[in-house]
């Protein structure tokens, strides 16, 4: 049985339920990171679960070289046609970040659009730090967005409708031991299709040892995608930058 994001990241819904994640929340991002650290000019910045390639692309529009990694084949799909659009070259792999290899080190490595939390253990969640550790040069950066496990539990929007042409996406969420559920459900053309999300809830102090316990050193924490600061109870994102 696979699991969950290898079917729902793999399916055009997908895309149409998270189009309101447009690019200029993306070019923020992007520019809040590049404003808190240094790195070289024309540096190499690996993107791990890249998605349809927003990050990706502003990094590379900077002049930096990147190398992009994804799981699901069509998302990597609908980024190098981006890339294109937009005339930048980018290295895209398909790969589960949990056993991404490579011959090269870099000198940021970013997780973005909470791509973190999918699987089933902590210790394979935490792989993701130790692969930063890997490929991340000497004085390099990494670079977590989360959702923020205080907010999400205090703010939860139990069910949301959105329509879809002559259709409707709708959004059921509850909380379930230590993971945040989403079923989403979408009716149109006369059927319906049902998939599930399924992420763990770390809080910030979890996160901060983990990183911390895998050789990085926390710098700067944001809570949201203009920059502010990080509030536990206030905060919609987790944004931590540590350094190696």
């Amino acid at each position: 049985m696979s699991d969950w994001f290898e079917d729902w990241f793999n399916t055009k819904e997908y895309l149409e339920v998270y189009r309101h994640r447009n690019e200029s929340e993306a070019k923020e991002l992007v520019s809040i990171i590049l404003n808190s650290i240094q790195i070289p000019e024309n540096g190499s910045v690996l993107d791990l679960a890249c998605g349809a390639g927003r990050h990706s692309i502003y990094f590379a529009q900077k002049g930096y070289d990147v190398t992009a990694v994804d799981l699901s084949q069509n998302l990597l799909l609908v980024a190098k046609e981006a890339a294109l659009d937009n005339k930048v070259n980018i290295e895209f792999i398909q790969s589960d970040i949990r056993y991404f290899s490579s011959g090269k080190k870099f000198d940021l490595i970013v997780n973005l659009f909470t791509s973190f939390g999918y699987f089933e253990t902590d210790s394979e969640n935490f792989m993701l730090f130790e692969i930063v550790k890997k490929y991340l040069n000497n004085s390099g950066y990494f670079v977590l967005d989360y959702l923020n496990k205080t907010y999400v539990q205090n703010n939860l929007v139990k069910e949301s409708t959105d329509m879809l042409g002559k259709g409707k996406i709708i959004q059921k969420r509850f909380i379930e031991g230590n993971r945040v559920v989403k079923d989403i459900f979408i009716n149109q053309n006369g059927s319906s299709k049902h998939y599930r999300e399924s992420v763990r809830l770390y809080d910030d102090q979890e996160l901060k040892a983990a990183i911390s316990d895998a050789g990085l050193r926390i710098e700067k924490v944001f809570g949201e995608f203009n920059g502010k600061g990080f509030e536990k109870d206030n905060s919609k994102r987790i944004i931590i930058i540590a350094s190696k």
